[in-house]
């Protein structure tokens, strides 16, 4: 099965991250936009494993959520990958909880490292990913509509995160479907 670790988001999160895609879709730009269900924070890709692999990963998640108190996420803003002048993939930040998230990925990193899980090479950004840019049309419309998204008050929604989740993720032609196999819970 094809797998993550990632942390779930709230509803109010979500919606206001559909606004923002909303927004950005009048740019006419060829995104394939994330439903918006879909959205999550991803801590690590796991890619496929299978269920003897996968008990092993629940357990180590369950240790490191003992050792975690929750914390509060917002969104900061809406960037892109590599940079907003060539994006491909449109992100929204994490302003609170950017660093305890990072820190989170980091112990997971650290821990599934040693049960044979490639160590990630690049350093964790803690994003959400809304969209992924296809080609270059109207590239110019969307950096002006990103933006002009920036410039005027995000909604500040917070979220208390509290568990950390493996999903399975299984790819259909409409889209990929997120199953929650295991959440462990933070008990600090």
């Amino acid at each position: 099965m094809r797998a993550f670790i990632a942390i779930e988001l709230s509803e109010e999160i979500r919606d206001s991250l559909a606004q923002a895609q909303a927004h950005l879709k009048y740019a006419g730009a060829d995104v394939k936009w994330v439903e918006k269900n879909n959205i999550h924070l991803t801590l690590k890709f796991l890619g496929e494993i299978d269920e003897e692999r996968g008990e092993k990963v629940k357990s180590i998640l369950d240790q490191i959520a003992k050792d975690t108190k929750p914390f509060e996420i917002t969104i900061k803003d809406i960037g892109a990958f590599p940079k907003l002048e060539f994006p491909r993939v449109i992100w929204a930040g994490l302003d609170k909880g950017a660093d305890e998230s990072k820190t989170l990925a980091k112990k997971i990193d650290e821990a599934l490292s040693k049960i044979g899980f490639q160590k990630e090479s690049r350093p964790f950004a803690a994003h959400l990913t809304i969209g992924r840019v296809r080609t270059p049309k109207n590239r110019q419309a969307l950096k002006e509509k990103v933006e002009s998204f920036n410039s005027q008050l995000l909604t500040q929604n917070s979220q208390l995160i509290t568990s950390v989740i493996l999903f399975q993720s299984t790819l259909t032609p409409k889209g990929p479907i997120y199953t929650k196999l295991h959440e462990a819970g933070f008990s600090k």
